[in-house]
């Protein structure tokens, strides 16, 4: 098996983290990532966050300099898609009329910005955020300043965009249909911190509102019209309302797929030597006994290394909490759980939380199962550690401060 081909369908971060967790376990024989995009992979977290607000440049996306592929013996096909997956054959089409023969094969497709359909049509100035040239394009039209942006939609993209916009001095104004912003994320008692930090940055929140329409003259986009009648003018008008699996390639050959391409703890699909990753797949959790999928770089990161080693012969059962961050004017925040089990539980807080400097903990049954650091550094270990243990712990020793998170850790894990 180690001279067998490996091939890796998808570009992103976790067909490169693919890549190179197949050859850190040993395989020996060829690897072609086929990237749909006419880029060598990069990562997505700079293209809303550092990358667009130009705190940095190009090459912050890049996962490895072009030589690490070339050292490594990973051929990467540029600007091309597979169009059709063999399993029985064990061989992939490209859309140059190509095929790939493989021994075992990654199916990292990633997911796509849904889109917001308008029977006005497509119209200039309505964007999303998904790939760098759609980070270079929303870039260069803020860049400037003094523009009327509109984001539809209060999730991760819709605030960090907001963020950079405000940033660059551009007025916005964010509408969505939940209560507070990232409701379904963190629930209602931190999704509100958010909503006070852009509010205190000037940032219309147009909260439990719904939109009827984007309007345009001319082809150009010149609004949002609201479910109250009203049009906000918009410039630009950013659509994150979230993404598609990219499961077209799965279904058309036949494999299981529900909310993701269905795998299990070694991210094995339903079709002999097909393996899924990241955004498009849905992986057995075995604490969780559950399948999650998980838009979210850490899973790239950590589970496209794992699926790696899998293909090339690793006993693997990926058992990682996940983890996500975002950075936000002067916030910056980590969470590390189980959103699942998250999910309807009230939050309690250690630390100042009208300061946006604290830790919130979610628990059932007394066990911690998510935990969030806000502009508190240096603790996500331990918060993954109380996670993983499973100990019940009193929520009032979890909320004072005068007991170090050290010794609940200590305590939890002995």
């Amino acid at each position: 098996m180690d001279d067998e081909r490996l091939v890796i369908v998808g570009g992103g971060l976790a067909g490169a983290r693919a890549a190179e967790g197949a050859r850190e376990a040993g395989h020996t024989g060829p690897i072609t990532i086929v990237a749909g995009e006419d880029a060598m992979p990069y990562i997505r977290p700079p293209l809303s966050k550092e990358y667009l607000d130009g705190s940095a440049e190009r090459d912050v996306v890049d996962v490895h300099p072009a030589e690490w592929y070339a050292d490594e013996r990973v051929e990467v096909l540029r600007g091309v898609r597979a169009t059709a997956l063999d399993t029985a054959g064990r061989r992939v089409r490209l859309a140059d009329d190509r095929t790939l023969d493989y021994g075992r094969l990654l199916l990292a497709t990633g997911a796509s910005a849904r889109r917001w359909r308008s029977p006005e049509g497509d119209l200039d100035g309505v964007r999303v955020l998904r790939t760098f040239p759609d980070s270079e394009r929303l870039r260069a039209a803020l860049g400037g300043g003094g523009r009327r942006m509109v984001a539809i939609g209060a999730g991760w993209i819709g605030l960090e965009a907001t963020a950079a916009a405000r940033g660059y001095g551009d007025d916005v104004t964010v509408i969505a249909p939940e209560a507070v912003p990232l409701a379904a994320a963190v629930g209602t008692a931190v999704g509100e911190v958010f909503a006070e930090l852009h509010r205190a940055h000037g940032v219309d929140l147009r909260m439990s509102t719904g939109v009827a329409g984007i309007r345009g003259a001319e082809g150009r986009v010149t609004g949002v019209e609201l479910d109250t009648g009203e049009t906000v003018p918009a410039d630009l008008v950013l659509v994150g309302i979230g993404a598609v699996p990219e499961t077209g390639l799965a279904e058309t050959a036949g494999l299981e797929v529900r909310n993701g391409i269905v795998t299990d703890a070694s991210f094995r699909t339903s079709a002999d030597d097909v393996f899924a990753v990241g955004d498009v797949a849905s992986v057995y959790h075995p604490v969780l006994q559950a399948h999650l999928r998980i838009e979210h770089w850490a899973n790239a990161e950590n589970a496209g290394r794992a699926a790696g080693r899998a293909m090339a012969g690793d006993e693997v059962a990926y058992d990682e909490i996940p983890y996500f961050y975002t950075d936000q004017y002067d916030l910056g925040m980590e969470y590390s759980g189980y959103g699942t089990l998250a999910d309807g539980v009230e939050p309690v807080f250690r630390g100042d939380r009208a300061a946006r400097e604290f830790i919130a903990f979610w628990q059932r049954e007394g066990r911690v199962v998510a935990g969030m650091n806000v502009n508190v550094w240096d603790v996500n270990d331990q918060v993954q550690q109380l996670i993983r243990s499973g100990a019940r712990i009193d929520s009032g020793r979890l909320t004072d401060p005068a007991v170090p998170l050290e010794r609940l850790v200590a305590e939890a894990t002995a």
